[in-house]
């Protein structure tokens, strides 16, 4: 069968855990959204690896070290691993707007990074965000587009203009459902 090409892409915040315009700082403050770390086991059990993109400028804002970015992401691989689920890898931006880096989304940058690690088909692979911007990166880089209404979801979709082909869910876990049904055979 060779190397599994069937992967998600999710964003962090407002996807998988509870968001906060005060950034999540610690794990403390890491929440994951009832039914998020369900669906991620769900995902891995019909074949999917999990990879996360994560705008994270709160690091380069000096709100948090590596270190705490470090804790929270221990803390939710051992939430997903306690009811069966497995995040394959964690890509994030450390950057502010101000540093002009190609890998803060909306740019393509960190997308680029998990198609070139895990050697996928950005038009077969699946991008589940809550902001617009989430959207505008998979859409250069030609991902299949999916809206969650958790974080700033409802927001985003208030505010419309979403990229041509996006699908709206209540939640990743409406989305894991969703993308599993479509794909028994």
């Amino acid at each position: 069968m060779g190397v599994n090409k069937k992967l998600v892409v999710l964003d962090r915040d407002g996807v998988i855990n509870v968001d906060s315009d005060a950034y999540i700082k610690s794990p403390d403050e890491w929440v994951a959204i009832p039914g998020s770390l369900e669906a991620i086991a769900r995902l891995n059990q019909a074949g999917y690896r999990v990879a996360i993109a994560s705008n994270q400028s709160g690091i380069g804002r000096g709100l948090f070290d590596m270190a705490a970015l470090n804790a929270m992401h221990q803390k939710m691989n051992r939430a997903a691993a306690s009811v069966g689920g497995r995040i394959d890898a964690v890509f994030f931006c450390p950057h502010t707007a101000e540093d002009q880096c190609d890998c803060r989304k909306p740019k393509p940058g960190m997308l680029q990074q998990i198609i070139d690690r895990f050697e996928i088909d950005a038009d077969d692979t699946p991008l589940v965000g809550d902001s617009l911007r989430d959207l505008q990166a998979g859409e250069t880089l030609g991902f299949r587009l999916h809206l969650v209404l958790t974080g700033k979801g409802e927001k985003t979709l208030k505010e419309g203009n979403l990229p041509e082909g996006t699908v709206v869910h209540k939640d990743l876990r409406a989305f894991a459902l969703d993308l599993i049904a479509q794909h028994q055979d």
